[in-house]
């Protein structure tokens, strides 16, 4: 009890936030909102624009000119993410003050002329323009009086919590009265993600939505209604569309990924390139996007936007009915559900094996991110799993102490298990290599060839395997082969098949009557239904000619004096015990004299690196390019596994690796 209340205490601290971010950002990054519509446009002041229109901030008369442009295309209304708080230094009047060496009849012709702030009024009014509005915390003296806001409609009590800003910043009287609407223009926090944004909040007294929200209002000509809901929420509506709020008007954004085919050039808008009905019947926004006067924002997902897109999401999510809430009660909820998993850990946790217990809380903890999932993806609700996950881990942790003495048994028990099953595989390990020959001592010191080959299992023992032996005075028979399968398993159906398979070759016949025989013989005795790949061979030592069947392996390579290695070109069949009854047929090729052959298993061209990369057949081949051309096959042998290991690094193998080489050197002249 005295964990669930140190557990709790955590539940309920500031730090605790830290985490719960984490979470939540992850559950929009596992869940991206989807755009099903595309109720708004951006239309940025990037660098393109400014390139064209000179630096920022422009004329109020450019500004006049962009939203002239803009409401050509008929949108539903334009929000303005911008300050228009001072007048426009490029008026003619202000420019006549600023250079007195103008005649004076000039000097007072400008003064005369209607100023840039009045020529943006004039553009702005009766056109549905929404102007930004920014919270301080000090009463500026050029904006003392409450600002103009579209009166919202309140029921209940709970709209008093929202803060009451003392202060803030508009734009000019002219320019501000000829506005349809008024909405803020902050989005969160410059150095931090933004999560939470205020959707309405009170400056001195007067409630003003955001600037996505009165935009939309705007556009759909209604008022705006904020009422309590249940959970300590508030609920907003407008226009048939609702959006929960938190208690002190702000909403968790539920985001999509940045598109770029929200943002439309302000350029291209000026230059009439624009296509109208990107922006018609929309709610389109104007922010600032060029280098060096860029408001930009972090988000959930990782991404840098700008801080217009953060409006652009918010009427996103209310025109698509979309909101994500955390009830005042959520985190009494996280606290309960840790106190349940607790209890329960502490009832079963005695009563189950180690094992069991493990995986009790494997399960609640994962039933605790499901939960937290289905209440994001399908509720909208925001519910944190870490905090109960990481309490219920800690009562695991301290009801297991009682169970340490009996797993140091077990493991003991283990330990000695595991000893002398290393003993066994390793006595294994040594009959399995005995049964593989030695081509120097099986086939002698004949000149007129030389035979080299080489095994390395995978594990401690393997399914690979190789033979070589003489049938008679002219012929030596040698296969390489790989069973299916690793481990021990393999290794007992490698003895019996090289047993079945030198047994078969003896007993006569072409190379495609031993494969087809001693497939036979191995079925008999395959109780697994385990099967093998081989290639087998008979050279007639004398003239050279090698007599090849292959079933289902890997074509060996071929190199003469002067040549470049390459692969048989041999019929093929499937593996040994894949299908009954099978006749396989033999294929033949005389040997110049100083040509060599390589047989290799897979476990050579499926050879990986650390990263994941495979030898393969190419690289075989380059490999076997490389070799001198009157290299010994013992000294090719080696040096082939040489490159394999060096390209597989550290990655543990896949595979056992089997080499054979065989080089002719010639008949009766060679022996002489």
């Amino acid at each position: 009890m005295l964990l669930a209340a140190l557990s709790l205490f955590l539940l309920f601290a500031p730090a605790a936030n830290t985490l719960r971010n984490v979470v939540f950002d992850g559950y929009q990054q596992l869940f991206p909102l989807e755009r099903t519509t595309d109720p708004v446009a951006i239309v940025v002041i990037d660098e393109e624009a400014i390139a064209h229109y000179g630096q920022w901030p422009w004329p109020r008369t450019r500004i006049a000119e962009l939203i002239t442009r803009i409401s050509q295309a008929q949108p539903a209304s334009i929000g303005l993410d911008l300050f228009f708080s001072e007048p426009d230094r490029f008026s003619p009047a202000a420019m006549a003050d600023e250079m007195p060496i103008l005649p004076t009849n000039l000097a007072k012709a400008l003064r005369e002329m209607p100023s840039n702030d009045e020529q943006l009024a004039k553009a702005i009014e009766g056109r549905n323009v929404v102007l930004g509005i920014g919270t301080t915390s000090d009463v500026d003296p050029r904006f003392r009086g409450p600002p103009r806001a579209a009166p919202v409609v309140t029921s209940g009590a709970r709209e008093a919590e929202m803060p009451n800003w003392p202060g803030y910043i508009g734009s000019l009287d002219v320019i501000d009265a000829a506005a349809a609407g008024h909405g803020l223009m902050n989005s969160g926090p410059q150095d931090q993600v933004v999560r939470v944004v205020p959707i309405v909040e009170r400056i001195q007294g007067v409630i003003v939505p955001t600037l996505g929200v009165e935009s939309v209002r705007v556009a759909e000509g209604v008022g705006l209604r904020l009422d309590d809901a249940p959970g300590g929420l508030l609920l907003l509506r407008l226009a048939g569309v609702s959006m929960p709020l938190q208690r002190d008007g702000t909403a968790w954004i539920r985001y999509s990924r940045h598109d770029e085919s929200r943002m439309v050039s302000a350029f291209d808008v000026l230059s009439g390139k624009l296509d109208p009905e990107r922006l018609r019947q929309k709610v389109v926004l104007v922010g600032v996007t060029g280098l060096g006067v860029l408001d930009h924002k972090s988000t959930p997902l990782g991404e840098f936007v700008p801080g217009v897109e953060i409006h652009a999401q918010i009427v996103e999510n209310l025109v698509n009915g979309v909101a994500l809430v955390r009830p005042t009660f959520a985190t009494w909820i996280e606290g309960a559900v840790f106190i349940l998993c607790g209890f329960v850990l502490i009832w079963f946790i005695p009563r189950l094996s180690a094992l069991q217990g493990i995986n009790l809380v494997v399960f609640l903890v994962l039933l605790l991110l499901c939960i937290g999932l289905v209440a994001f993806r399908h509720l909208h609700m925001l519910f944190d799993f870490a905090w109960p996950a990481l309490g219920t881990v800690a009562v695991f942790g301290t009801v297991v102490v009682g169970t340490l003495s009996e797993a140091e048994r077990q493991r003991r028990v283990l330990r000695d298990q595991a000893a002398h099953m290393a003993g066994e595989v390793d006595a294994a390990r040594r009959i399995q290599m005995g049964l593989l020959p030695d081509p120097r001592e099986a086939l002698g010191n004949d000149r007129r060839f030389k035979l080299a080959a080489l095994l390395e299992p995978a594990r401690t023992v393997g399914g690979d395997f190789y033979d070589c032996f003489h049938i008679d005075s002219r012929r030596i028979f040698f296969v390489v082969a790989d069973v299916s399968g690793k481990g021990l398993p393999a290794a007992l159906f490698m003895a019996s098949v090289k047993s079945h398979l030198k047994s078969a070759a003896l007993r006569g016949g072409d190379v495609g009557e031993v494969l087809t025989r001693a497939q036979a013989e191995i079925a008999r005795e395959n109780p697994e239904q385990l099967f093998v790949t081989a290639f087998a061979a008979i050279l007639d030592v004398p003239s050279g000619v090698i007599e090849f069947s292959s079933a289902g392996h890997e074509p060996p390579f071929v190199r003469t004096p002067r040549g470049a290695p390459e692969r048989f070109e041999m019929p093929g069949g499937p593996p040994l015990c894949v299908v009954e009854d099978f006749v396989y047929a033999p294929s033949r090729r005389r040997l110049e004299p100083g040509e060599w052959i390589c047989c290799v298993t897979d476990g050579a061209t499926e050879a990986m690196n650390e990263q994941r990369e495979f030898f393969g057949v190419e690289r075989l081949r380059a490999s076997l390019s490389w070799m001198p051309e009157d290299i010994d096959p013992a000294n090719l042998v080696e040096r082939l596994r040489d490159d394999v290991r060096r390209f597989a690094g550290d990655a543990e193998p896949a595979d056992d690796i089997t080499l054979l080489v065989l080089r002719w050197e010639g008949g009766a002249e060679a022996e002489a």
